[in-house]
């Protein structure tokens, strides 16, 4: 029914993926596995819904709070997640991280430290310390049930008066980690117990793979808290901007309107964003449906060839989100080595754990976002590259080689 096969030239588009590689990765002709936007055209309903906007011809302000807008975003709570939202919280925002900054503005003072698990979503580590705030990271570590938070280390840093928020992303970017509801309640608990706000970054929390469930932080919230998202990731839409969040109280989701259309004058959103998240909350769920199936079957496709090629790895997909968090650790290579024979030898831009902070050193981040046929392709870059590597520096590999 759905087409996710057919390649779509995305060059000349000014896509950052594909037109602008090279301001990462120093290089032009690179076959790109970036950034987590998808290769795929966006679901045909949000097509539709664009083109009938596009041809009433009248682009004029818009306003976000309007009965279509909130009674979409509510119907894919409930739909989706079993979950009942007020949509007197509901407030818009041009993007997620503009409106992770301006919580982080509210909720502490320059030089208070903001606690994040790491590895991190890069732009986490720039909202924070662009802010003059402190990173207090806080690493997962890993066991046979997957990536785990050391409650005891976190309520430790929650304790810390210094520390005012704590800074969530559920699901987890990059382990693609999904907290159970056990976890979120105790986190609740523990940043209720201290006075410490929560953020909770949920943009991938359409991507959660069969067997997991995603939790929104409202069904578990305890204190300050805001919940923010954006339909861009699940629907590839993240050009058309906008975001929108749920804020808990009403004296700080006033001031962060206040400082949204007074100080910063961006009240007025993209009128085909309200379009095209409408239509894909009230009518995209069968496209969102088959895209999930074939993006878990991409990331098994990575599963499988690179456990044959390297099976010490014994890779598994994360929980969530399309993007492929491999621990390369096992094979004793240099992340920079290694950066170095994908980019000037298999013209393949991939991620480099580190880009997330320490805590990613050893680890590549592959984006799975894209027709099957590419992604064999970068696949089959990485494993020929760390051959490469392997043949010209031996003495690097791991004991059993």
């Amino acid at each position: 029914m759905f087409d996710f096969s057919t390649v779509v030239d995305r060059h000349g588009t000014w896509c950052t993926q594909w037109d602008y590689v090279a301001d990462r990765f120093g290089a032009a002709d690179l076959l790109p596995f970036t950034i987590s936007d998808m290769d795929f055209a966006t679901a045909p309903c949000i097509i539709d819904a664009l083109h009938q906007r596009i041809d009433h011809g009248v682009f004029g302000y818009s306003r976000w709070k309007n009965a279509e807008f909130l009674a979409a975003v509510a119907h894919w709570f409930r739909q989706r997640f079993h979950c009942a939202i007020d949509t007197e919280a509901l407030v818009y925002g041009p993007s997620v991280i503009y409106m992770v900054s301006e919580l982080i503005r509210q909720w502490s003072q320059p030089g208070d430290g903001i606690v994040v698990h790491t590895p991190a979503y890069d732009a986490f580590y720039k909202a924070i310390e662009g802010n003059g705030r402190q990173v207090v990271a806080l690493p997962l570590h890993r066991d046979a049930e997957g990536w785990q938070c050391d409650m005891t280390a976190l309520e430790h840093a929650l304790a810390q008066p210094q520390n005012k928020i704590l800074l969530l992303c559920s699901p987890q970017n990059p382990t693609g980690k999904v907290w159970s509801r056990e976890e979120l309640t105790r986190m609740a608990q523990l940043c209720a117990r201290h006075n410490v706000a929560v953020i909770s970054d949920e943009i991938h929390m359409d991507m959660v793979w069969s067997g997991h469930q995603h939790t929104p932080w409202s069904a578990v919230a305890q204190g300050p808290w805001a919940l923010l998202t954006s339909g861009s990731k699940s629907f590839n839409i993240p050009a058309l901007t906008g975001a929108y969040g749920l804020i808990g109280d009403e004296a700080t989701r006033a001031a962060y309107l206040d400082a949204l259309k007074g100080r910063d004058g961006l009240s007025s959103p993209s009128v085909l964003a309200l379009v095209a998240h409408i239509a894909a909350y009230q009518q995209g769920e069968p496209w969102l449906d088959a895209l999930r199936h074939y993006l878990e079957e991409n990331l098994r496709f990575v599963a499988t060839t690179l456990n044959h090629a390297f099976p010490q790895l014994n890779w598994q997909p994360p929980q969530a989100s399309y993007l492929a968090w491999i621990d390369l650790r096992p094979l004793g290579i240099d992340d920079k080595a290694l950066q170095k024979v994908l980019i000037e030898q298999q013209k393949v831009a991939i991620m480099p754990g580190y880009t997330y902070g320490q805590e990613g050193v050893g680890f590549v981040r592959l984006n799975a976002g894209c027709p099957r046929s590419k992604l064999e392709q970068g696949v089959a870059r990485l494993i020929a590259g760390i051959h490469a590597l392997n043949e010209r520096y031996p003495s690097r590999t791991a004991p059993w080689s």
